[in-house]
């Protein structure tokens, strides 16, 4: 069985907008492509505000790549 941390791809973006139900709209800065993504758990349990304009590192699923998890929040 594969292991699900290697099946993720990290990439770097900004926050556009805040969506209901802690979604944000993400463009990335590589492509300039926008995505949806939500925080990680351990960003909901240490309250770490997100806000537009921040800049952030997320994982992308292979599989569904219109949608992200938010892991860290750069300073």
């Amino acid at each position: 069985m594969a292991n699900k941390e290697k099946d993720v791809i990290e990439v770097k973006g900004v926050i556009l907008e805040s969506l209901p139900n802690a979604m944000f709209l993400v463009e990335l800065d590589t492509s300039h492509h926008r995505i949806t993504a939500h925080p990680s758990g351990k960003m909901r349990k240490n309250n770490i505000r997100i806000l537009p304009g921040d800049k952030i590192l997320l994982e992308i699923s292979p599989y569904d790549i219109t949608r992200g998890r938010i892991i860290y929040r750069f300073k």
